[in-house]
Order: structure tokens, then C-alpha cells, then sequence
């Protein structure tokens, strides 16, 4: 690759610094996103960034990156942003049509990082204005990826992978013979609780599941990873993005995190993709698609890795998992119930009042219930989706 090269587009050759807009960029993808930013401001410019509610911070970005606009996501926040940024002259926005608007401006590529499926109607409003997404947050896929996957096709937008176990299938998966493919294979570090009993993990306390031995992480998806219901979830976007089928789909405890995803195909090969755990290299990879750009992340040097080891998760152990299998192999509506008790569960355990194992309680009984009310669909629109997603949080609140 030649590193003086002008930045590529799927169109060809782009003249000018790729414009950007970060959905959830006062999170950990965008902290590593608006670093790689910082790093080539001759490659990339900012157009809009959004946050929730961490104003200091989002000004403190406005200010430096100069997008033409800035929302925040909680509405009652948006006197405090119009302070924060007063004398920038850069446009503001509050509430949910002010995340749609950041979504919707004139951009090359929007980077979804938004939690939870929050992340869904300004990543869908994206698509639906012909931006492609470097898709960051899974639950996107996990609610409505029949929906989504639809409307990039018929809007020609690219969906680019962030998650490092999928931008490392992306990049070994044979899309133009995907029927050579026999399975996909995401990696798992198996998190701070792979060699618990069971009876421990159930008791075990939210300082505790946030210590994760390998990724730095915002404390929601640490949980899940703690859980491996992030791994359920990463089967489940994984269903979406490429031209598989669920059972085509597996997990592989890989405590070194150093293979990132595989590839098995039907001649016995087997492709793999490795590097250091830092977010900025799939990061780069989809800011620059279809070219590679150079990034600060460590050089992966096997000699000093030494050796790497795999095992296969324990469903019983772990029930979040085996519940994510469950709800992808049913399909249609069954996976925003999962993910919608999910987010309920996880926040009412990092607030205290659920333990560990009633993550998983939680979640088991909303698809049961759900079930009951005939809220376990094949097919739906976006009102549908939403309602869905609502009322499952209802009842795993209660």
C-alpha cells in the first residue's frame, strides 16, 4: 500500500479528507476513533459528533475537531450543550430528531457507537440517507437486522464491521464464494470469569465483572462480556453480515485474544485473523475501506505471545450464551426481547438491586413471557421493532 495514496471510497479515489460523523463519541470507540482522527487530520475531517450526557467532553471534542454539528442525546441537556459551546459558532442539536439530524448531514462514512439499542433509529436513519456505517454497535443488528440488512441493499450502503471478531471475519470471509464457507468461528477471551464454578459467578459482584483481563470498554458491555451474552450478541449481528446460516456459527474461548475470528471452508482450510487487542486497528480498517492506512496499535510479535490456547465456552456456566443461540436460531423478534432484557438486566445489576445470575433469570423469562403474548414474530417494520423492544423492557423492569 502506498501510504501517500489518496483515501479510497467504494466509488474510487476520494480527493479530499474523508468526512466523518461519530455517532457515541464520548465512548470508548469514540475515544479510538477521534484518536486515529487527531493522528491524520489530512485524511480524515469530523462533520458531526453526538454524545448522551457527558457535555465537558463533547465540547471539549467540538472544540477540537470543529464539526459543523454537534447533538446531544438527552433532551434536557441541550441548554447545557448551547452553553458548553458558546462563542464556537458550530450547530447544536438536543434530544432523539437531533441524533437523526447528526446521522443524516452530509458525510462519507458514519461510525455508530452508540449503547444499546439507542443505536438503532440514527444508524437506520443513516442508511435510509445513503451513508455508509462503520457499525460499532451490535445491538443494531441484534434488534432489527432483517430490517437493516434490507434497507442497505436497497439503499447500496455498506454496513463496515467494527467489532474486532467481525471486522476479522470480514476480512478472511470469501464473499464472492460464500457457499465454500463450512463455518464462521468469533473468538472469545472468555472474560473475568472463565475459570469460576458457576456458584461463583451467580454471586459475583459489578467490580468484580468489570475487571475484564484484556479489553478497556465502557461498563455495559464489559458486563456482557463478563456474562458472554456480548458473545451471543456478536453471533447474532455476525447471522446478519454475512451469507451464513446460524449453525454455521460458533465460539471459541481464546484467552489471549490474539485471533480475532476464522474462517473454516469446505476443502479443510481454515483462515484466521490475528493482531494486538487494541480497537484502533479494525477501527482503521473501516475508516480507510477498501484501503489500509497505517495506525499506532502494537505490532503483534508471536515470540513474545509465546503460545496460544482454545477451549469451548460452558453453556451451563454461562446461560447468556446459550440463550443468545436460542433466540438467533429462532430469529425474527426473538432477539430484541433477548437484547431488550438484557440492557434491563445489566443495568439493574450494575445498579445493585439484580446479582449476576439474575442477568440471565431475567432474561429466560421476558423470551418466555414474550412468547405467552405472541410477541415472538417472524417479521416486522421498524414501529413493530420498536414497540417490541419496549415492551420487553416493561416486563423485565417489573
Amino acid at each position: 500500500m502506498n501510504a501517500n495514496a489518496p483515501l479510497m471510497t467504494p466509488n474510487g479515489p476520494l480527493a479530499r479528507p474523508k468526512r466523518l460523523v461519530v455517532l457515541g463519541a464520548t465512548g470508548s470507540i469514540g475515544d479510538s476513533t477521534l484518536d486515529l482522527v487527531t493522528r491524520a487530520p489530512e485524511h480524515y475531517e469530523i462533520a458531526a459528533l453526538t454524545g448522551h450526557g457527558n457535555i465537558d467532553k463533547l465540547a471539549e471534542l467540538a472544540r477540537r475537531h470543529r464539526p459543523r454539528f454537534v447533538a446531544v442525546g438527552d433532551a434536557g441537556q441541550g441548554a447545557a450543550l448551547a452553553d458548553a459551546l458558546a462563542g464556537t459558532g458550530i450547530a447544536h442539536g438536543a434530544g432523539p430528531q437531533a441524533l437523526l439530524d447528526a446521522a443524516t448531514i452530509e458525510a462519507d462514512l458514519v461510525v455508530s457507537a452508540i449503547m444499546g439499542a439507542a443505536g438503532l433509529p440514527p444508524t437506520l436513519a443513516a442508511i435510509e440517507a445513503g451513508r455508509h456505517v462503520a457499525l460499532a454497535n451490535k445491538e443494531t443488528l441484534v434488534t432489527a437486522g432483517e430490517l437493516v440488512t434490507r434497507r442497505c441493499a436497497e439503499r447500496g450502503v455498506r454496513l463496515l464491521p467494527v467489532d474486532s471478531e467481525h471486522n476479522a471475519i470480514f476480512q478472511v470471509f470469501d464473499a464472492v464464494s460464500p457457499q465454500t464457507v463450512e463455518k464462521v468461528i468469533l473468538t472469545a477471551s472468555g472474560g473475568p470469569f472463565r475459570t469460576w464454578t458457576k456458584e461463583a459467578i451467580a454471586a459475583a459482584t459489578p467490580a468484580q465483572a468489570l475487571k475484564h483481563p484484556k479489553w478497556t470498554m465502557g461498563a455495559k458491555i464489559t458486563i456482557d462480556s463478563a456474562s458472554l451474552m456480548n458473545k451471543g450478541l456478536e453471533l447474532i449481528e455476525a447471522l446478519h453480515l454475512f451469507p451464513i446460516a446460524h449453525h454455521q456459527l460458533d465460539v471459541l474461548v481464546h484467552p489471549q485474544s490474539i485471533i480475532h475470528g476464522l474462517v473454516s471452508y469446505r476443502d479443510g482450510s481454515v483462515l484466521a485473523q490475528m493482531g494486538a487487542p487494541d480497537m484502533r486497528t479494525p477501527i482503521s480498517f473501516c475508516l480507510g475501506w477498501p484501503e489500509r492506512r497505517g495506525t499506532p496499535s502494537a505490532r503483534l510479535d508471536l515470540t513474545a505471545v509465546g503460545s496460544l490456547s482454545f477451549e469451548a465456552p460452558d453453556l451451563d456456566r454461562f446461560p447468556c450464551l446459550a440463550l443468545a443461540k436460542a433466540a438467533m436460531a429462532r430469529g425474527g423478534t426473538a432477539t430484541a426481547v433477548l437484547n431488550a432484557a438484557n440492557e434491563v438486566a445489566v443495568a439493574a445489576f450494575l445498579a445493585q438491586r439484580l446479582s449476576f445470575g439474575g442477568i440471565a433469570e431475567t432474561v429466560d423469562m421476558a423470551l418466555e413471557a414474550a412468547e405467552r403474548r405472541g410477541a415472538l414474530l417472524a417479521g416486522y417494520d421498524l414501529s413493530t421493532i420498536l414497540m417490541i423492544d419496549a415492551d420487553a423492557r416493561r416486563w423485565a423492569e417489573a
